[in-house]
């Protein structure tokens, strides 16, 4: 199978064929903020049809959520009558994920912050309700635009379909154990500043959290969370990315603030393994020197985990890499891309 990248920009969705180099556009003029790669149905022999290649979803900041069914070639705008404009809901989709239990349940997320599920594969949508009613929405608040907010990040679990994460952009992290019939506000230890979540199918119980306000992770499905700072000198952290083959391996890019990470541009890579020991607890190591520009003039990059134990990829101001050791050398894809930082970043095959 052929690998496919799409990166998001705020002037349109971006194609790339690593092996080539060649870089397609896609939903010009379009601000793609969220990208989601789903899985297109098999045939009893395992071929995937054209008509059943990789799903693409991108929910675009200015007119609600795109869809592709023929792996990104072509894009149609879904759940019209609710998401954007015309509808009852904002143009501003935030956030998109599928469920890994069944991948025709998509649940989105939008500015101002409200949830949404589809059960169709992003035909319709419905409200879920009940996310602004927790206590600390009253606190929520983004702060280049205060006057509102926006679901950042949905994640959901790899035990139980019905347990799902949401980071809100800027106050919380809420989840709901039921499929949002109900939500716990802040559980202990969470972060308010969540930028990305992050699970692994083989340690079904973790979730990790890439914050402003540092990096998190909980090992009971999001009841409980611990802080982790140990060798991450930048606490300002964005992009998230686990190990396809150890979910104890995880790269992050951080920075000292928000205004070295989005303005003035000085930004890292750290990632974070287990301690030599049980006592001393998981720690993180900055990948300078890898082969991927970092420091000084470099800003946040977004991460996506690929299909290989440590394949990961990463996408800056200065270009997309790819990493297949978890983060001990990047090479630089031969493509062309804007030089200024995406959005997001998502892997499929075809």
């Amino acid at each position: 199978m052929r690998t496919r990248v799409y990166a998001a920009y705020d002037d349109g969705l971006r194609v790339v064929d690593p092996e080539t180099g060649a870089v397609d556009e896609r939903l010009a003029d379009r601000a793609v903020e969220c990208l989601l790669i789903a899985p297109g149905a098999e045939r009893s022999d395992g071929a995937r049809p054209a008509a059943a290649r990789a799903r693409v979803f991108a929910g675009t900041f200015d007119a609600g959520l795109f869809r592709s069914v023929d792996g990104g070639e072509t894009f149609d705008r879904v759940a019209a009558e609710t998401l954007g404009p015309g509808g009852s809901g904002p143009d501003a989709v935030t956030a998109v994920a599928a469920s890994p239990h069944d991948p025709s349940v998509v649940w989105i997320g939008t500015e101002p912050s409200r949830v949404y599920r589809s059960t169709d594969g992003g035909e319709t949508v419905e409200p879920v309700g009940g996310l602004t009613a927790v206590p600390s929405a009253s606190e929520w608040s983004f702060p280049p635009r205060p006057d509102t907010h926006h679901v950042r990040w949905i994640e959901p679990c790899p035990a139980d379909p019905e347990r799902w994460f949401v980071g809100v952009e800027a106050g919380a992290l809420v989840v709901t154990p039921d499929g949002g019939e109900t939500w716990v506000d802040r559980p202990e230890g969470s972060r308010r500043d969540n930028h990305a979540l992050a699970t692994h199918p083989d340690a079904p119980d973790r979730v990790y959290a890439a914050a402003g306000d540092g990096f998190a992770e909980s090992r009971d499905r999001g009841q409980t969370w611990r802080a982790v700072d140990a060798g991450l000198a930048h606490g300002y952290v964005w992009g998230i990315a686990v190990d396809p083959g150890d979910p104890e391996t995880v790269l992050v890019s951080a920075a000292s603030g928000a205004g070295a990470a989005h303005r003035r541009g000085e930004a890292y890579l750290y990632r974070r393994t287990p301690g030599v020991d049980s006592a001393s607890g998981p720690r993180f190591e900055r990948l300078d020197d890898r082969g991927i520009p970092t420091g000084e003039g470099t800003y946040r990059a977004v991460l996506a985990s690929g299909r290989e134990s440590g394949e990961i990829w990463a996408l800056h101001d200065e270009g997309l890499y790819r990493t297949g050791d978890a983060g001990d050398s990047f090479e630089r894809v031969s493509a062309t891309l804007p030089g200024r930082a995406a959005r997001a970043l998502a892997v499929g095959s075809d």
